[in-house]
């Protein structure tokens, strides 16, 4: 009312100043807001309530198609095939690991795989022969995994992760947590690997095909061996380097 006086008198009006929002989209305050909301709540419904509700169109699930990854997929495929889902390639993927993805994201029914790989660029500057692996494990995952990912997440607010506290070296896992103002939401927080096993029986879900051949923990072919009976589920990643994480669940992600 007020502008259309504004023109019919001749006077322009008063333009609206551009503002942009610096502020973290999570915070803290809304972990511990989050954690209580959901304390004592089934990770089903938990994920029903949040992909349909506060993370609607905000967040994305980062998967690495291994061998435990389709019990994650299958909770959030039951809510909401839309929800987008990023697979980092960081070009030393095992090809079983590439097959399994796309036989299981069909099955899975998700409209939305989205594939990053490593700048091209950078490695060209930092991994030329392709072999940083063998002398700087930390220097290859961040190249090949943490640097595609955080292009992958630009859009969102938030990321769901499949990590589980039974997982070595992982401990106590909360359900929630920020990383670099966006929120982590890890649903397996506080699954058991029995439970794990008993949901792929349950709903019939495909076994990653290197399973069966003594892998229960898949990463790049470079860096994962075979486990021996009696190790940690873990213990064939990265073998005989003071390393149990890519990078891209470390607290300065």
């Amino acid at each position: 009312m007020a502008n259309s006086a504004l023109a019919r008198a001749g006077a322009k009006p008063a333009r609206v100043i551009d503002s942009i929002t610096t502020a973290p989209p999570f915070t803290a305050a809304d972990v511990a807001r989050l954690t209580a909301k959901y304390a004592g709540v089934s990770t089903a419904d938990m994920l029903a309530d949040l992909l349909v509700g506060e993370l609607h169109g905000r967040v994305a699930a980062v998967s690495s198609f291994g061998s435990e990854s389709a019990v994650l997929l299958d909770l959030v495929a039951a809510v909401d095939k839309d929800v987008p889902v990023i697979f980092i390639n960081t070009q030393k993927i095992f090809g079983e690991t590439l097959a399994y993805r796309d036989t299981l994201a069909e099955q899975l029914g998700f409209t939305d795989l989205r594939v990053y790989r490593p700048d091209p660029r950078l490695l060209a500057a930092k991994d030329a022969t392709s072999l940083r692996w063998s002398y700087d494990p930390d220097g290859c995952c961040d190249l090949r995994k943490v640097e595609p990912l955080r292009r992958a997440l630009a859009p969102f607010d938030a990321w769901i992760s499949g990590r589980k506290g039974f997982q070595a070296g992982r401990g106590a896992l909360p359900r929630f947590e920020i990383d670099e103002g966006r929120l982590k939401v890890n649903p397996l927080a506080d699954w058991a690997k029995a439970a794990i096993d008993a949901a792929f029986e349950a709903r019939k879900l495909p076994r990653h095909p290197l399973e069966a051949q003594g892998y229960p923990s898949v990463g790049c072919v470079p860096c994962t061996s075979q486990v021996q009976p009696g190790e940690d589920p873990r213990a064939g990643r990265w073998r005989g380097w003071d390393k149990s994480e890519c990078g891209i669940h470390d607290p300065v992600f």
